[in-house]
């Protein structure tokens, strides 16, 4: 009986495994040739393993509470694979999940099924250019910009990594860019082959051609002499955070429009994507995307104020270190920041709190906020004591950001785990710009504890992504709805 048990356990799994390594190159086609990216409830396959492909598989349970076989999903991507389809963000999870056992179980026809679901993007030109981008700045958050770009090489690919601008330019600069970009400490190794062109100063990665350019301003580089034009310069510096400053890169030759991966100063418009991105214009020439901590607090926020209103509340941010504070014990301009940062626990103020106004007008004045800085590399955690405007409970609350986060416009933003067992480090790599962690909601009829995990440098870097494919006026669709 065991023996008859441990066959068919392994059986069950070797099937799982060949439907995964049959799907892995159909997702990368969709991709490559179409800028199709696939998910599975919100899990994004793009350069996944066969086996986060089973995973992803596996968490569908968590949610619909029945298994979602990889057999009953291949069907759909494997038809996706031999449509003309636009760029766009597909779930093949959801519409498996609905072709099976959802409303159109008794739809035999998967053809008809899938153009009713994705009317929008079947058999539709794809009229979009491509735009070149331009990384200011190659520090933690410039660095994870590439890493995301380059993942997205292909034929159709209509956000090109072109350059980067740097400090220095002193022999052995190349080789140092290149291994950071290689080598990275809490994300781990690069996805693919890097290599150094001397000759044309200028790194190769995955087949992308990226010109390293040496400057001390923005206004002096004329990208147009590396056949860069109409470029969206990414200032990763937070050097300048005013209009002024950041208008210096619209004086250089080549360049069109600019990213602030900082909080803007003055009129600069904060974008948080999912909550105000729709301000955007084609008429906007300098956006700023806002902090980290303002990314990740913002979308529930607005989520929860709209379901329950939000009378007031105070945010405490737990945040790792960056590199604005010492890593011993010296002088630093800043409160306590120059105490070392490994050694200690550093209370420091964020303006998050305040923040979360620009891009929610709603929540002007009603939330505090502070920071406490910990020796950890990444991953912080915001913790939201709200007093509500009606009352509620713990599993209404947690029910009701679940569904925010597989079937809300705010799906990209939130993320939802019911784990018990789960820390920080287990949300490196996290895309979602937040990770509502169920499992230590606090709530008191109108009192509310939320806890909420981020990625402050990756799930950042994604939510700064999807700012720059608006500036560039790229749709990229979401479907099923």
């Amino acid at each position: 009986m065991n023996q008859q048990f441990e066959q068919e356990l392994q059986s069950s799994w070797q099937e799982r495994q060949e439907y995964a390594e049959m799907m892995l190159p159909l997702i990368g086609k969709l991709y490559r040739n179409s800028a199709v990216e696939i998910s599975v409830y919100g899990r994004s396959l793009l350069n996944a393993s066969a086996t986060d492909v089973i995973k992803a598989h596996r968490k569908v349970r968590l949610h619909e509470g029945v298994k979602l076989r990889l057999r009953e999903s291949f069907p759909i991507l494997l038809a996706l694979s031999e449509m003309q389809i636009a760029p766009a963000q597909i779930d093949i999870g959801k519409l498996a999940f609905d072709f099976n056992y959802g409303s159109a179980v008794d739809n035999d026809d998967l053809n008809a099924f899938l153009s009713e679901k994705l009317g929008d993007v079947i058999d539709k030109e794809d009229v979009q250019k491509p735009q070149d981008v331009v990384l200011y700045g190659f520090g933690r958050i410039g660095r994870l910009l590439a890493r995301l770009l380059i993942e997205r090489q292909g034929k159709n690919n209509k956000l090109r990594l072109r350059a980067i601008v740097v400090r220095g330019g002193r022999d052995g600069d190349l080789e140092k860019r290149a291994s950071l970009l290689r080598r990275d400490s809490v994300h781990g190794p690069f996805n693919g082959s890097i290599s150094i062109d001397h000759e044309r100063n200028a790194l190769k990665a995955n087949g992308s051609f990226i010109q390293v350019i040496y400057a001390n301003s923005p206004d002096e580089v004329d990208y147009t002499q590396y056949g860069i034009d109409n470029a969206i310069i990414v200032d990763n510096t937070g050097i300048w955070r005013d209009r002024d400053g950041l208008g210096l890169h619209l004086k250089a030759k080549g360049a069109s429009k600019a990213v602030l991966t900082a909080p803007g100063k003055g009129d600069i418009k904060n974008i948080v994507h999912g909550v105000n991105h729709e301000e955007i214009t084609p008429d906007d020439t300098i956006l700023s995307a806002a902090s980290c901590t303002t990314n990740a607090i913002t979308p529930v926020l607005k989520a929860l104020d709209e379901e329950y209103g939000i009378e007031d509340g105070h945010v405490e941010t737990v945040h790792s270190y960056t590199n604005d504070q010492n890593l011993i014990d010296n002088y630093h301009k800043g409160d306590r920041r120059g105490r070392s940062a490994p050694l200690n626990m550093v209370i420091t103020e964020t303006g998050a709190a305040k923040a979360v106004s620009k891009a929610y007008p709603k929540l002007a004045g009603k939330l505090t906020g502070n920071a406490i800085r910990v020796p950890t590399p990444n991953v912080s955690l915001a913790i939201l004591n709200l007093n509500l405007a009606k009352g509620t409970d713990r599993v209404a609350v947690n029910e009701f950001l679940r569904d925010a986060a597989l079937f809300s416009s705010l799906q990209h933003q939130i993320d939802y785990t019911a784990s018990k067992e789960i820390v920080s480090t287990d949300l490196v790599g996290s895309r979602a710009a937040s990770v509502v962690d169920s499992q230590a909601t606090i709530v008191a009829d109108k009192r509310l504890t939320l806890y909420v995990w981020y990625d402050n440098e990756f799930g950042y870097s994604c939510q700064v992504m999807r700012v720059i494919r608006d500036m560039a006026g790229l749709s990229f669709p979401t479907l099923p709805l």
